[in-house]
């Protein structure tokens, strides 16, 4: 992978950056390499690169100046929230400012009538849960990392979580965002409303992956907790078995809460870490929850074990208590932690597949283990066909991470292959780029960048990322599909 050359005349310009930008934010400059190196790489660790400095802000006014100031002196910025980013999305540029948004982690106002909840970026997923639960309350997006990631960098990426299929993603629970442009002026989105007027210039943002403008509040939607919740765990002899389950569920009209599902390698690896009762012996597991009114969910619990009867399941087990619930979602959300256990490292790949075609799409990935020469586990939203297998691989072996993002790639030209596309929560960032052109013509491609022209003429923000070939702003009103093209240099790896 590749990413834009640094630029000459603003390394030069180094130490005036840090001045400025230390005049803007009194204390919050980090300057020093080894201060810095904890800023290198967000959650795809195997490209890693040092920023030009670190800024952390506490104000909208404070990351309106420095975006102004950055706009007016052509330097590069780099919006991050915890890092917890699987696609690159925060990976720093070594002539950019890296704008660290952790320091915005209020929760400014909870309002239980209009149902919302309005909060810094900087609030974890789960705290905005914790902090209206005692009204009975939560939020329902929860990515498997919602204790460490943040709200503004679940905008930024649209991410989803376990409960998705039923309740969306976070572009479904989003009301409204304040926005600080690159050129410092600070707009408002959306609100406390439903729905607004215009264009839907919130959904344009809901996603953006940080290339149109710098989110520095969040109202989201906040749901009351269903009266009750139980959850299924349901065991097959094949991946193929379980894949037919999942498309038979949704067939019977059956909206599950969530419906997650592992193969072999990812239930040993997830039952040996949090021991949360799964079976060792089937090779795909399913984990089906239903909430609502009692009744409701007694009976949907009945058919779903109907079903997975019909499609040949060999063990069921549904939660007797909350507590047993809790622990069927343990083991599913520790997946990834389990699999770094078994691993020196590994790829956590993200695309999304029309749910009928799970159990080739599944069969054609254990093809690729044998030419590949690498093992997978894979963890995935099953109900609406998100796909997050886990390459394994040993960096520190020559040309195994090579092998892994061969894979990966290969993994990603399947999904769209069969109807699907890139991603399905976790962005495009740097891992994907590329990858763009297999889903997108360049006229494609181009008027995406045209929407990216129109917030960030100039290109400051977070370049390099998601578009696979860069063009200069005044190029795209007579770009030909044949030209325009510019070189990436290559992408520091670890």
């Amino acid at each position: 992978m590749k990413m834009p050359e640094p630029d000459a005349g603003t390394l030069a310009r180094r130490d005036a950056i840090v001045a400025a930008l230390a005049a803007i934010v009194p204390g919050g400059v980090i300057d020093r390499p080894d201060a810095m190196r904890v800023y290198e790489t967000d959650a795809l660790t195997a490209y890693r690169q040092m920023p030009l400095v670190v800024v952390l802000p506490e104000t909208t006014e404070q990351v309106a100046a420095v975006l102004r100031w950055c706009h007016a002196h052509k330097v590069k910025v780099v919006p991050r929230g915890a890092g917890t980013s699987l696609s690159g999305g925060a990976l720093p540029l070594a002539d950019g400012v890296l704008l660290g948004m952790a320091k915005f982690n209020r929760v400014l106002r909870i309002d239980a009538a209009d149902r919302v909840a309005v909060v810094q970026p900087g609030v974890t997923n789960l705290g905005i849960s914790q902090a209206v639960a005692h009204l009975g309350f939560y939020y329902a997006p929860d990515p498997s990392s919602q204790i460490a990631c943040t709200i503004g960098g679940n905008v930024a990426e649209n991410s989803g979580g376990v409960h998705c299929l039923k309740y969306g993603l976070t572009t479904n629970n989003v009301l409204g965002v304040e926005l600080v442009l690159i050129t410092g002026e600070v707009v408002r989105l959306g609100g406390r409303h439903l729905d607004a007027e215009g264009y839907d210039l919130l959904g344009v943002v809901v996603g953006s992956e940080g290339l149109l403008g710098v989110v520095t509040e969040v109202t989201v939607r906040i749901l009351p907790k269903p009266a009750s919740a139980r959850a299924v765990l349901i065991g097959f002899a094949t991946s193929e078995a379980a894949g037919d389950c999942v498309a038979a569920i949704i067939a019977a009209g059956i909206i599950p809460g969530g419906m997650e599902m592992m193969d072999r390698p990812a239930i040993h690896a997830a039952e040996d870490f949090v021991h949360a009762g799964y079976p060792r012996d089937v090779e795909a597991l399913l984990i089906v929850e239903l909430d609502g009114p009692p009744a409701e969910v007694d009976h949907l619990i009945g058919s779903v074990e109907a079903i997975a009867r019909a499609k040949g399941a060999v063990m069921q087990r549904v939660s007797a208590d909350e507590a047993e619930r809790l622990t069927f979602w343990a083991g599913r959300k520790a997946a990834f932690p389990a699999v770094g256990r078994i691993s020196p490292d590994y790829f956590c790949m993200d695309g999304t597949i029309p749910r009928r075609r799970l159990p080739e799409v599944l069969t054609a990935m254990r093809e690729m283990e044998t030419r590949h020469g690498l093992r997978v586990a894979n963890v995935f939203h099953a109900g609406d066909g998100n796909l997050h297998p886990l390459i394994l691989y040993d960096a520190n072996r020559p040309g195994e991470l090579e092998r892994a993002e061969a894979f990966g790639a290969d993994i990603l030209r399947l999904c769209v292959a069969v109807g699907g596309v890139l991603t399905g929560e976790h962005g495009v960032g740097v891992e994907k780029r590329d990858l763009m052109g297999t889903m997108f013509s360049d006229v494609d491609l181009a008027h995406q960048q045209r929407l990216k022209c129109a917030f960030d003429p100039d290109g400051l923000l977070n370049p390099g990322k998601v578009f696979p070939t860069l063009h200069r702003c005044a190029e795209l009103g007579r770009l030909h599909v044949s030209g325009g093209k510019l070189p990436f240099p290559d992408l520091p790896r670890f």
